[in-house]
């Protein structure tokens, strides 16, 4: 595996040398409010994820369509149109994408909906798999198939579904908060909500936190991923899921 990492502000990788991307792009004001923004040369399509877009030259063209492979059957697109009514009803996602293309030379800024960092990574036929609301855009011959997370994965809105990614090109993921990265070399828990994504030789398993079904109720900890192998997984410094849980008292009714 190689060994990339996100890119902060700036595009400094973090805890490596900075990485020489193929799509030029600048990432700004991170890594609290990250803003991105990607420049085109004619023939070059940005996908993004819908309502990602803050704004582009008058010249650069949008067109909707849905997020699947160019090169996937109609059963497998009809497959992937399932999932994204489930996706909606569990994870309050789209799974349809806009493509950004210009006739000449344009830029398109790009932001996620939570308030974190923009983190790119170069991937050259490896695969990256991201949680729930993670992916950004991408440019290049990236595949990207839907990954079910198991029954348990249920009880947590936010591993219910994943994001495989693979291929050849730029992408770029976002996080609620600061992302960090773990290289994991055997055993490692994450908190479901505080997973952005993961790549290299891991499995995963989705089970309670610990400590029996008190544990599960009253630890505020939920549902966790519990990963085995070599590889590397990104982390999120908040938690979605806590936000809503500490804002719902305060909302009216």
């Amino acid at each position: 595996m190689e060994p990339q990492a996100p890119m902060q502000p700036g595009n400094a990788a973090v805890g490596v040398a900075p990485v020489v991307s193929a799509t030029p792009h600048e990432i700004t004001h991170g890594p609290s409010f990250a803003m991105l923004r990607v420049d085109l040369e004619p023939g070059v399509t940005v996908v993004a994820e819908a309502g990602a877009m803050v704004a582009r030259n008058q010249h650069v063209g949008m067109e909707v369509k849905m997020n699947a492979s160019p090169r996937a059957s109609f059963f497998a697109k009809l497959k992937a149109f399932f999932i994204a009514l489930i996706r909606k009803v569990i994870g309050g996602e789209t799974f349809f994408v806009n493509h950004f293309t210009s006739p000449q030379p344009g830029s398109v800024w790009l932001a996620p909906t939570m308030a974190g960092q923009v983190a790119y990574r170069r991937l050259k036929g490896e695969t990256l798999t991201l949680s729930t609301g993670a992916y950004l855009a991408h440019v290049g011959d990236l595949d990207m198939k839907m990954k079910f997370g198991g029954l348990k994965s249920l009880l947590a809105k936010e591993g219910a579904f994943f994001l495989e990614l693979s291929g050849q090109g730029d992408l770029w993921f976002n996080s609620y908060g600061g992302v960090h990265v773990i290289e994991v070399d055997g055993s490692y828990i994450v908190d479901n909500g505080h997973l952005v994504g993961f790549e290299g030789d891991l499995n995963f398993t989705i089970k309670g936190a610990g400590g029996g079904l008190m544990g599960l109720v009253a630890s505020g900890e939920g549902m966790v991923c519990e990963f085995s192998g070599q590889g590397r997984v990104y982390i999120q410094s908040r938690n979605v899921g806590s936000l809503v849980g500490w804002l719902t008292p305060l909302l009216p009714g």
